[in-house]
């Protein structure tokens, strides 16, 4: 009886994504349980602290338990994010379109974690030929539209009016008296001297307006009788 030769499958790049899924998957649960753990176990030596009447050490106790929280937060996250990626993956069609999927997420990875660095930034402080050959590459890479272009100027001259005006000097602040019309007094300095001006006094007789004697003699005439 001859040996028979079976044929194994083709392992697929699609076969390879969703075992590193899966793997994710059953690690991320296991640390999911962990953390769990941790978290009764830190409930659990707060309680008995505070019998002990150990303040200090029950609220490091609590506060460990929630960092854990936060982080089973992260970590439940994570979970959604690849059970959807493989649901994803189990429904898509087309291989070929899976695997450029995949490909550009790990190029946006790679990407987002080339930016996050420091010495970057300072690169874009510095004065030197490295420092001008990377803000040349910079702008080489960054494509913008102009609608983008201008809202970043209108930052940049934002920031600059800002600091313009921070450091322009404080503008001295003289009082100001109003009196009842309205009308502005102009306030003098204590050392200022004032020259008084002497006013006339009110004259107590009435006084006589041009044209007012001829207007009596007028109606005096008009009230006494005509002659016969």
């Amino acid at each position: 009886m001859g040996n028979v030769f079976v044929k194994k499958p083709k392992v697929t790049e699609v076969d390879r994504a969703i075992l590193t899924l899966k793997t994710q998957r059953r690690k991320l649960g296991q640390y999911q349980q962990q953390l769990e753990a941790v978290i009764d176990a830190e409930v659990k030596a707060a309680k008995e602290l505070i019998a002990q009447k150990r303040k200090d050490r029950a609220l490091i106790a609590l506060k460990k338990k929630k960092t854990q929280e936060e982080l089973l937060k992260t970590v439940d996250g994570w979970l959604v994010n690849v059970e959807q990626q493989l649901a994803d993956i189990e429904l898509a069609s087309k291989q070929k379109a899976v695997f450029d999927s995949l490909k550009a997420g790990s190029n946006a990875i790679k990407a987002i974690q080339s930016e996050i660095n420091i010495d970057d930034v300072q690169k874009l402080m510095d004065d030197t030929a490295e420092a001008k050959a990377y803000q040349e590459e910079i702008n080489a890479v960054l494509h913008l539209s102009a609608e983008e272009e201008q809202e970043v100027m209108d930052e940049f001259e934002k920031l600059e009016e800002e600091m313009f005006v921070e450091d322009l000097p404080e503008a001295p602040v003289e009082p100001v008296t109003v009196d009842k019309q309205g009308e502005i007094i102009e306030e003098h300095l204590p050392n200022e001297k004032v020259d008084e001006i002497v006013l006339p006094d009110v004259p107590k007789t009435p006084v006589q307006v041009a044209g007012q004697s001829s207007t009596s003699e007028r109606e005096k005439v008009l009230e006494e009788p005509m002659p016969a």
